[in-house]
Formats: structure tokens, sequence, C-alpha cells
């Protein structure tokens, strides 16, 4: 085409994608149909035969369409679960060649050029795909051009293959919405007597440009093959996990963890490269039996230190049974994060490492998300004056600036006796009678209007700390619109 070489391209076409990949996992008899609500308005996303059979169409409502098919089974879209299944096909696809990119949401495009013999030739080739999908239940069409939009157009208009060279003659008796252009501009074009790609070929281009945009030129040179399209490969994500394979099975403690040691020095080389930490792991020991045994360990900051993982996983190998021993180890980070690149400096951060650790093993035993810290957060509302978060997915906050002082313990307010605006000499506080030996304030408190809260439906509050001669230091507050005293907090 542009460089001498003869260039071929297969575009894949799956029109029931998202209905296949639930019927995969859940087959269903007759019409079937996932729904995806747009503009409030459920409507039908996709269908599988036995629902277009009866008469379904995408875009109708769903309502419209139970209407019509009684019997109509659903189920609610998961695009990015669409997705994921689409670039498992795209993984499955480099079998027959490594250029495979991504066609939007339902297809794939593969650059076969020079592979296509490995195969027995096209045919053979797309054959062997068409059969291999739908033995998994997998609609596809298939086309196959001289170039990406060519093949495009006989996938989804004319599926087959356009012989090297008559590309130009198979696309241009198809019709104008073959150039993957908007619907609005095929309506547009059809409306003026364009109704064919060649049609479209044959007009002038200066009027075309000027009404329609360039981008319709353009697709029409890169179908005719008159403008290069290339096709970009995804690249694989890193994949973080090493195995062992042992000569003879091992049963021991100390023999499994240094088997571990080994995969960790590894892993974190792995890690290392990629600039990233490993923030859980899983540890498979399989048996001679081919029984496996599996160990997590998640960690509460992403690590790449073998010497500091190895010791965590100790508890954990401790509890597996050995049978008759392992005979195969596989470590995998299965979440690996980001690790800033930190300046190294005299200063040893060894302090902050060792609370890490033993988050972690605490972690192991009750959970990481059970450690909990408070952090600050921007509110004058005592209660709301904090925030908890577990401790291995947050940092410490520094900036705890308080003008007045706040109780250590603090509680939902518990009603007390009083009168008037100032503390009561003496008042009844759970079973105690104490006397308030001095008291200090008071600190108002305005309720934050913008918020609903029924606490503070009562109005402004009047704080005051107030010490008592049996040792009590209690946070009191006064409602003056609604006259009340009640105790919401205990000072150390």
């Amino acid at each position: 085409m542009f460089d001498g070489i003869q260039r071929r391209v297969v575009s894949l076409w799956f029109p029931r994608l998202a209905s296949d990949r639930v019927l995969r996992l859940r087959p269903v008899e007759g019409p079937f149909a996932v729904t995806l609500k747009h503009q409030n308005v459920n409507r039908i996303y996709c269908l599988n035969i036995a629902a277009l059979k009866a008469g379904l169409h995408p875009g109708m409502s769903y309502a419209d369409a139970r209407a019509f098919c009684p019997d109509l089974q659903s189920c609610v879209a998961a695009p990015d679960h669409d997705l994921r299944f689409l670039q498992t096909l795209r993984r499955w696809a480099t079998g027959y060649c490594p250029w495979v990119g991504l066609e939007g949401a339902d297809g794939l495009i593969l650059d076969v050029t020079g592979s296509a013999h490995l195969f027995g030739g096209e045919a053979a080739m797309l054959s062997d795909i068409h059969n291999r999908l739908m033995r998994r239940g997998i609609s596809v069409q298939i086309g196959l051009a001289d170039t990406r939009g060519a093949a495009w157009a006989l996938a989804h208009y004319n599926p087959g293959i356009a012989p090297y060279g008559r590309a130009l003659e198979t696309v241009k008796t198809l019709p104008v919405a073959a150039l993957r252009i908007d619907e609005k501009m095929s309506i547009a074009l059809q409306r003026l007597g364009l109704r064919s790609i060649g049609d479209l070929a044959g007009a002038e281009r200066a009027p075309l440009a000027r009404r329609f945009g360039l981008e319709l030129l353009l697709r029409l040179d890169q179908a005719l093959g008159a403008q290069p399209e290339e096709i970009s490969p995804q690249a694989e994500p890193p994949h973080y996990a090493v195995r062992m394979t042992l000569p003879e099975p091992i049963g021991l403690l100390s023999d499994v963890m240094a088997g571990i040691e080994r995969l960790l020095h590894q892993l974190c080389r792995k890690l290392e490269r990629q600039e990233m930490g490993a923030r859980k792991l899983c540890v498979t020991l399989r048996r001679v039996d081919q029984d496996h045994q599996q160990v997590e360990l998640r960690l509460a900051r992403p690590l790449r230190d073998a010497k500091r993982i190895l010791p965590l996983f100790e508890r954990g190998l401790a509890g597996v049974d050995a049978g008759f021993g392992f005979d195969m180890l596989r470590l995998e980070a299965t979440q690996a994060e980001a690790v800033a690149v930190q300046q190294i400096s005299h200063v040893s951060g060894a302090g902050k490492d060792q609370l890490d650790d033993l988050i972690t093993r605490l972690g192991t035993r009750i959970g990481l998300e059970n450690i909990q810290r408070f952090l600050p957060a921007d509110s004058h509302i005592p209660e709301r004056s904090f925030t908890i978060a577990p401790a291995a997915y947050s940092a410490p906050a520094h900036g705890w600036s308080v003008v007045q002082p706040r109780p250590i313990c603090l509680f939902p307010p518990e009603p007390i006796a009083g009168t008037g605006a100032t503390p009561p000499a003496r008042f009844r506080w759970r079973r105690m009678f104490l006397t308030v030996g001095r008291a200090i304030g008071p600190e108002r408190i305005a309720p934050e209007w913008w918020l609903e809260d029924d606490n503070w439906r009562s109005g402004l509050r009047d704080y005051w700390r107030v010490e008592t001669t049996q040792g009590r230091r209690l946070w009191l507050f006064f409602t003056p619109q609604n006259p009340g005293w009640f105790v919401q907090g205990e000072f150390a």
C-alpha cells in the first residue's frame, strides 16, 4: 500500500457482546435482554437472537419490550464488565497476530499481515476464528480487507473477505454508514442522493468538505486506502508474579520460608523496576496431591522490601497443611500501587516503618479496616470536627489546631437538671450527685445551617468547662433558644 507491504487487516465485531457475556455465565432459554438506564428511561441495550426474532430492537424502552414480549428475561448492563470481557478477547486474539487493538466498545482490529499462512490461508484463519468463538457462545461478524476502514465496513455490513487489491470495488457497494460516521451525517448524505460509498467517492470533494467537514473525507480516504490508518496494539499490563517448582516436596516451615524469601527477592526487583510497591500479596502452595493452599497478606503500606515483608508471612504460613509436601510455590502481588521516590538522607525512618509493620501484623489478626485513626475535619461542630479512617489507607494528619480545649471523651448529649444561663451549682449525672467547683465559659457555637442535623435543631449552644469537687471535669452546654442543660464530654 504505502510501504510496499501487502497489508491485510481483520475486523471482529461482536454485535451481542453484552448479552453473550451474561449468557455464558447464566444460560437462559427464550428472549433475553440487557437493559441500561438512559435519560431516566430503562432501555434495551443488547439482545440475544431469540429476542431479535421476537421483534425487539436495541434502544426501545424496556416497558414496551415487555409489552411485546411478556416472557422476556433481562438483567442490568455492566459496561465495565463488558470492557474487561473485550480485553480478555483481545488477549485471546493475540494467538493469531501480535498487533491487536480495540475497535470501539464492541470490536477488535487485527493486523494479520504475514501471519495468515500460519493457519492455512486467510479463509482458513477466519473460519477458525469464527468457529472457536461460536463454540464459546460468542457471536461475531468478521471482515478482512486491505485497510482498517474497509475491514470495519465489511464486518458491519457485508461480512467476508475482500481479496487483496479488490477492497476498492467491494467497499464502494456498501452504504455510506459503513464509513464510521455518525447517524445524523449518514441520513443527511442519503437525502442528497449519496447512498453508497461509490456515490460519495464520485461526488465533488469541495462541497462535501464545506458542508460536512474534513472528517467525512478522511473516513472515505481511509476506507479506500488513500490515507493510512495505523493499528495501535495495547501493551500488556505488568504481571507481578513469580513461582518456583521444586524437585522434591518440602513441608517444614523453615523450608517454605526459605523458598518464599527467594521468590520475594525476585518479585521486589520486578516491582522496583516499575517503581511500584505491593499492597496485597498471595502465596499459593501446591501439594503433591494437587491440592492448593493459599496465604494472603495485606500490607499497611505499599512495600518492595523483601526483608520487611518476609517476617509478616510467618504467622499465615504456620497454619497451612503441608500434607505430603509442597512441590510448587507461587507468589503474586495481587494489588500494587505506585511508590513515590524518596530522598535518601541520614535521617532514619525506622519509626514509621515499625508502625506500618505493627499495623500489618495486627491487621492479619483483626483486619486492616478495624485499625483506625482520627483525622481532623473542617468543622466547628464538636461531633464533626474529626473523621475516623482506617490507618492502613490514610496518612496521619498534623493539623490539629484547636483554639479552645476539647474533651478527650465525647459522647451524645445527656440531659441534666438545671435552670438559668450559668451552670447549676449541684446536679445529678449518671446516678452521681456532683458539686461544681469551678466553671469556665461560655463558648458559643452556632449550628451549621446548611447541613441537616436533628441534634442541632435546638439552635445555639453555650459550652462550659466545669470542674466538680468530686474530681470530674465535664463539658456542659446550655441551649438558650430551648432552655436546657446537657453533658457532652469529659476531660482527662
